[in-house]
């Protein structure tokens, strides 16, 4: 009996060990794939306009050259000052929006908040409707008086209705009995919110916070519509959008007058302001991604 026993475990402990090295090798195959765009636009923006012509795109330039980096960068006082804008709306528009939207989660999902559901129904509103692009302008030029001003780009994107949803859903698996437990002890709201709420939702807060970060950093419509060519600095995304659509420009251009431009790197300059663009986001996300795996089980509160 004994060895019948230890047959079967053995053959449990064997087959479960084929099954995780299957998952991870699943798993890592699936990573790589999803690598290959990105290491694919990284080869392309290191070769040459003559490569990229004869060859197409590659993985590994066949002539290394990182002259589409050094028109990219040829003016590094207006990449940086775009940098330093971007960097300073993303994390400024992200404490910000990130404490309004765990403010407006946890009130809508409080059973002795009278008014959740009017509330709640306005925010979802929102998200079938909406008044428009010519009002949107209006609203935010002439009565907030936001034309070149950098809060026309940081307040669109404060809140939003899916975020606010994520966050209520995230809330709702606290127990409300904490919330009446802490007012017995006579803790305010606010308190409540600050010293019970925030710490137990922390991958919530994590993995929302990535998500207006990532809004912000990508975020150009908003700064093409209010910031005129004419301020010194625009958000990162507007000036590499303009460096963009100078090439365009410059091929067409040169298409309709016949004229050869063989030193100037239209592709792989594109590619190139892709890597500046994404390369600082690609940095962080390791250290954002673990509490991803914690936002799965906030659900497992235990009472």
């Amino acid at each position: 009996m004994d060895q019948n026993r230890d047959s079967r475990s053995i053959r449990t402990d064997v087959s479960g060990i084929v099954v995780k090295l299957s998952g991870y090798a699943f798993i890592g195959g699936f990573s790589l794939v999803c690598l290959l765009p990105f290491l694919l636009v990284l080869g392309t923006s290191f070769t040459s306009e003559a490569s990229i012509k004869v060859s197409g795109f590659n993985f590994i330039p066949k002539e290394f050259s990182t002259f589409a980096y050094k028109i990219v960068f040829e003016n590094p006082d207006l990449i940086i000052g775009s940098y330093l804008v971007t960097i300073g709306i993303t994390v400024v528009g992200t404490a910000a929006g990130l404490f309004l939207v765990a403010m407006t989660g946890y009130a809508l999902q409080r059973p002795d908040f009278q008014y959740r559901n009017r509330i709640s129904f306005f925010i979802y509103f929102t998200t079938l409707f909406s008044g428009g692009l010519v009002p949107f302008y209006l609203l935010m030029t002439q009565y907030l008086s936001l034309k070149d001003n950098y809060l026309a780009v940081l307040l669109p994107g404060l809140l939003s209705p899916f975020l606010i949803i994520m966050m209520k859903s995230f809330v709702r698996s606290i127990p409300h009995a904490i919330t009446e437990s802490a007012k017995i002890d006579g803790a305010g709201d606010f308190t409540i919110f600050i010293k019970l709420i925030l710490p137990m939702t922390t991958p919530a807060l994590a993995t929302i916070g990535l998500f207006i970060a990532l809004g912000y950093w990508n975020e150009w419509y908003n700064s093409m519509l209010f910031l005129s060519p004419d301020m010194d600095y625009r958000p990162l995304q507007l000036f590499l959008y303009n460096v963009i659509t100078s090439a365009d420009f410059i091929r067409n251009s040169a298409a309709s007058s016949n004229v050869q431009l063989r030193d100037v790197p239209l592709e792989s300059m594109k590619m190139a302001t892709a890597i500046v663009a994404t390369g600082p986001v690609i940095m962080f996300f390791p250290f954002v991604q673990r509490y991803f795996v914690k936002g799965i089980t906030v659900g497992a509160v235990k009472g």
